[in-house]
């Protein structure tokens, strides 16, 4: 296999795993601090009628082996409707300050409800917080009735914060655990576009394909990637 590096093209003779590749360009954009929030990514998903949808959530976590990423999310949300109607959903990185991007399309499975655990204990308290306090894609009359709602959970999970609601009044305040509507998803990757900005417009892209096995109720097994380089 070939062995991911910071390279201006693409080799030759493409990588047979390209998602080690992903992970090393998603690391190194998280090191160079390019942007903001350099785990950003668009998702796409499709209702039930037909029509694709997309915004941006921060990746978690990306592995390589077997081949999926992680994202969380409110169950409740309109993504995750989506993703109840239609598995198949489409998700996009780009770092224009670098000139690299990476497409990827799959299927969203539910994490185990272990791994959404483990990670909401690391979330800091507001975020814990807003994963009761709001109802994701939800109406509601006004930003105070939105901020009257999350004090009043708050009071429910037995928290004591401050009249804006970004500070807490308990020395040691209970432990919140994850809400039932609240978790992962795991992307399981069966495409895969690894592209680097090229003089000229004339750009480097290629693109690999595998085929996902169900397996268990939160993943697959796969077959080899077949990879292509594309034209810009």
């Amino acid at each position: 296999m070939n062995e991911p590096r910071n390279l201006d093209l693409l080799p030759e003779i493409l990588p047979q795993d390209p998602l080690h590749w992903a992970d090393a360009w998603i690391k190194e954009a998280a090191a160079a601090q390019v942007q903001r929030n350099p785990n950003a990514m668009t998702l796409v998903t499709v209702g039930p009628e037909g029509n694709p949808s997309a915004r941006m959530v921060l990746l978690k976590e990306f592995v390589p082996d077997p081949g999926y990423l992680v994202f969380y999310t409110n169950y409740q949300s309109r993504k995750a409707a989506e993703i109840a109607a239609s598995s198949r959903v489409a998700a996009l990185f780009h770092w224009d300050a670098v000139g690299r991007q990476i497409r990827i399309e799959g299927v969203a499975l539910r994490s185990p409800d272990s791994e959404s655990d483990e990670y909401f204990a690391t979330r800091d308290w507001g975020s814990q917080l807003g994963a009761w306090g709001s109802d994701q894609s939800a109406p509601i009359d006004s930003r105070q009735a939105l901020l009257r709602q999350i004090r009043e959970r708050a009071r429910t999970l037995g928290l004591k914060i401050g009249p804006g609601g970004d500070s807490l009044l308990d020395e040691n305040p209970p432990q919140i655990n994850r809400p039932p509507h609240w978790g992962g998803f795991r992307l399981w990757i069966n495409a895969i576009e690894l592209w680097i900005e090229g003089p000229n417009r004339i750009h480097d892209r290629a693109l690999w394909k595998r085929n996902l096995l169900r397996g268990t109720e939160n993943g697959f097994s796969v077959t080899p990637w077949i990879g292509t380089r594309l034209q810009p």
